[in-house]
């Protein structure tokens, strides 16, 4: 069995819920699974996984008096090591699967946009309220085979901010804007391969059948089989 690392916690989310949902189908794809809270610890023995799954929303939390009550438990900032234990994991030619509110975290390190091929910008990315949203496959990659339209219930992020190199493979619609948006990509970062969706919210989400066949596409594709 491959081993696998996923890292969550944070607020407004079941992250516990998702998580194990999460375990659930990569064990479809002979990943073991172990679900850590501690980002530093996780990050400092990267080497011993074939993958990272990243399902948390951690950082600064500076935005919005609404985060006061919960600074104490969830603030975060990731240190200079453990930035350098991420970049080096990929550099090496490590796997990462990043989901949701991933693109949100480590607001104060301005390269974590290049670590995973894009990211939330405060006070320019937003989502409408979670419902049911329509998700459309972008042709021409490897992961968008065989998927049709379909319709789900989360959120769709709104003008998250890509690398030049990301190659997107899903798009988003929303009735209360009737905007596409770009929801998914695939990044390299030198040795390392990431894919980022910005669905997930909840289990429901994760556990619809068309978006466990885009996170399976996505692990072929990560494992060099897509």
């Amino acid at each position: 069995m491959k081993k696998n690392l996923i890292v969550t916690g944070g607020i407004f989310h079941p992250f516990e819920e998702t998580s194990n949902s999460l375990s659930n189908i990569l064990s479809e794809m002979d990943y073991v699974s172990e679900i850590t809270l501690d980002i530093e610890k996780g990050f400092s023995n990267l080497n011993n996984y074939d993958l990272l799954t990243m399902n948390f929303l951690r950082w600064r939390m500076l935005n919005h008096e609404k985060y006061i009550p919960y600074l104490d438990e969830w603030q975060f900032s990731l240190s200079k090591q453990g930035q350098e234990h991420l970049k080096n994991y990929l550099k090496n030619g490590g796997s990462i699967i990043a989901f949701h509110t991933s693109s949100i975290c480590f607001d104060d390190w301005p390269d974590y946009k290049k670590i995973i091929g894009g990211k939330w910008v405060w006070d320019k990315t937003y989502h409408p309220p979670q419902g049911i949203v329509e998700i459309s496959p972008i042709n021409g990659h490897k992961i968008s085979e065989n998927i049709e339209n379909f319709k789900i219930n989360d959120e769709i992020y709104h003008h998250l901010e890509l690398e030049d190199s990301s190659e997107p493979f899903l798009k988003g619609l929303t009735k209360e804007t009737n905007e596409e948006h770009i929801i998914g990509w695939t990044y390299q970062f030198e040795k390392g391969k990431v894919v980022y969706n910005a669905l997930g919210h909840d289990s429901e989400s994760l556990e619809n059948e068309n978006f466990v066949k885009i996170i399976k596409q996505s692990i072929n594709w990560l494992e060099g089989n897509g």
